[in-house]
């Protein structure tokens, strides 16, 4: 059932959530985030609302992720896609940049893909 067009499309929805989030495009972001979504960041776990609230509030402001690969694999309706990702981001006033491991699991829901997981993995080295 599914096919490559598949994995580009969760690919190129992956891609266009970073610029999302580095725009803080809330209204994009709570479209695309599914209602139960978890997310995982090194400072512990996220519902969808409080991730949102961040991101507008600016408190984590997700600068710049440059993307060194993709890996995507769709198990029936759900994908999973892997980043690793070098992310220049703003937290509490601090410029920082991390390597990371980015999980995103997404799910499909009336014919559109949600995301319904992300979570970050700082990599030890780069």
């Amino acid at each position: 059932m599914h096919n490559a067009n598949s994995e580009q499309e969760v690919i190129s929805l992956s891609k266009e959530k970073w610029h999302w989030m580095s725009e803080r495009k809330v209204d994009s972001l709570d479209a695309l985030f599914h209602e139960n979504a978890v997310f995982v960041h090194m400072g512990g776990n996220m519902t969808k609302e409080h991730e949102l609230d961040v991101i507008k509030s600016g408190g984590i402001h997700y600068k710049k992720a440059d993307i060194h690969e993709v890996m995507v694999n769709i198990i029936g309706s759900t994908a999973i896609l892997v980043n690793r990702i070098t992310l220049l981001a703003v937290v509490g006033g601090n410029e920082v940049t991390n390597p990371f491991t980015v999980t995103e699991v997404y799910v499909q829901q009336d014919r559109s893909w949600k995301l319904a997981s992300l979570s970050f993995t700082r990599l030890l080295n780069p």
